[in-house]
Order: structure tokens, then sequence, then C-alpha cells
């Protein structure tokens, strides 16, 4: 575009450069299988350390809203009673008799 604005050799030059590079982009682009395998290669990579990365961001939020809500104590345990203690056992009675007056 701009060999045919300016009508310079300086102009041409550039332009035949411009067309020559992009030419060998495509190329490199369209037949190379090497580069479509390593970036695949890098994006497992990535993802992977995303996923490492997100574990433990979810652990330290898990951990910020255990500090947030705590979870209730638990009960104390009974007291033992301290003393003497008597257990009293029932006595079957026999029915009583009536005095005599």
């Amino acid at each position: 575009m701009a060999a045919n604005v300016l009508n310079s050799p300086q102009a041409v030059r550039m332009s035949v450069f411009v067309v020559r590079a992009f030419v060998q982009m495509r190329d490199l682009l369209g037949s190379t299988k090497e580069l479509a395998k390593q970036l695949a290669e890098l994006e497992k990579k990535l993802t992977a350390r995303l996923d490492k990365h997100e574990v433990a961001i979810v652990e330290v939020l898990r951990r910020v809203m255990d500090f947030l809500d705590p979870p209730p104590p638990p009960p104390d345990p009974p007291r033992r009673e301290i003393g003497f203690h008597v257990g009293i056992t029932e006595r079957k009675s026999k029915p009583r008799r009536k005095k005599r007056a």
C-alpha cells in the first residue's frame, strides 16, 4: 500500500518485505505440526498449574471461613460429683397390721 501511495524505491522494498514476511509466517503456521504439538503441551502444563493453584486457593478460603464462622465448641463432659454418696434401694414392704387399741 505504501508503494502505491509513495511511489519510491524504499516504499517498494518495504512492501515486498512485508509480503514476504506474511508468506513465511503462513508457511510456518500452516505446515508445522510440531508447533501445534508444543502449544498443546504448553496448554496442558498451564492447566495443571492452574488446577494446583485453584486447590490452594480453595483451601485458603476454607480456612478463612473457619476463622469467620468457627464451629461450636464441643459440650463439656459431665462433672464428677464429689463427696460420699449412698444409693437408696427400695424395699418391698409388707402390708402393715393395724394396731389394736
